[in-house]
């Protein structure tokens, strides 16, 4: 049986990794802390150890004990990440430092996995092509506008620069589906009648839905390193108005306003927000590393790669990931 580790086991995409590492028949084991929401991770199957990123001697020690009892892990995929934060220093601690200190103490302790998955982020490409929306390519120059970007580009950095280390890089589009947060403010706005986008011009919007994300990254372990990086979407992409058209015929609404905002509004709002979140210790969604990413027109990659190199096959069109969502909400009562 193939053992597998999962860091970030408790966020949205960390449970639907564990559920399907799960139904592949592996031994998983969900990276957590202390504080950590089990609520999607009840399924008796499921390993829990806690790992300390903070302290790499630590780490180390655990990592020892559980090779001692266990052995290491065939397959480990990294989903430790910040999104939002009220200290951008967090994107860099968190994003960069905690991956370089695990892998290194991976090696330190020999316990390097078959493979290293990364969940990445588009965001490491930046603005992109926002005239003629010439898609990312494999060949394309990363160049990240946000703290968030960059932090992760450092993180990928570091693993193309071991020449031994066996890993694989995820750079995904936007991830939605049932238990995310961000999208669901999008669909739960729209029922209430209004639906806001940012800005005047085109904007090109790509997804992929949760569970073909835990499909591929699984199928991507399966192959074996890569030494890659991959976009991850599906293969078509959206504006605003075809996603309200979308979630309103889902959700049976016939009526709603749509609400543009000038990116001079959006950008003074995002200002605010962020240093109310300051005061208030809670990290703000809206924030001006996050303006950077709303203003962006071009969302689209060319995923012929992961195509080619691991069978990437989306099986839910945006519509279907949307329908399944939305019952999910319902039937949480989230809607």
């Amino acid at each position: 049986m193939k053992s597998i580790l999962i860091t970030g086991a408790g966020g949205f995409i960390g449970g639907f990794l564990v559920e399907e590492a799960l139904k592949r028949g592996y031994d998983t084991w969900a990276a957590v802390r202390s504080t950590t929401s089990r609520k999607y991770l009840q399924d008796e199957r499921i390993h829990f150890i806690e790992l300390d990123y903070e302290d790499q001697d630590r780490l180390e020690e655990t990592l020892r004990d559980h090779m001692g009892e266990w052995g290491r892990w065939d397959y480990i995929v990294h989903n430790l990440g910040v999104t939002k934060s009220t200290n951008y220093l967090d994107f860099e601690r968190v994003n960069y430092g905690y991956l370089r200190t695990l892998v290194d103490a991976l090696r330190e302790t020999n316990m390097t996995p078959d493979v290293f998955l990364m969940m990445s982020s588009l965001s490491v490409m930046g603005p992109g092509d926002e005239k003629s929306y010439k898609p990312f390519t494999s060949s394309d120059i990363p160049m990240p506008n946000t703290f968030y970007g960059v932090s992760k580009l450092k993180a990928e950095a570091y693993l193309q620069s071991l020449g031994d280390f066996p890993y694989t890089i995820f750079r995904c589009t936007g991830v939605y589906g049932p238990r995310e947060r961000d999208y669901y403010l999008m669909i739960k706005s729209i029922k209430r009648g209004f639906d806001f986008s940012v800005g005047f011009d085109k904007q090109m919007l790509t997804f992929i839905y949760v569970k073909d994300l835990a499909t591929a990254v699984m199928n991507a372990l399966e192959k074996g390193p890569l030494r890659k990086a991959y976009f991850i979407s599906e293969n078509q992409a959206y504006t605003q108005q075809e996603f309200r058209k979308i979630v309103c015929e889902e959700l049976g609404k016939k009526h709603v306003i749509p609400v543009t905002c000038p990116l001079w509004v959006v950008k003074k709002v995002c200002g605010v927000a962020e240093w109310f979140g300051k005061v208030t210790l809670k990290a703000s969604t809206l924030n001006r590393d996050k303006y950077k990413i709303l203003k962006q027109r071009n969302w689209l990659c060319d995923t012929s790669d992961a195509r080619n190199d691991f069978d990437f096959n989306p099986q839910y069109p945006l519509r279907e990931g949307i329908r399944e969502a939305i019952a999910w909400y319902r039937e949480a009562g989230w809607l």
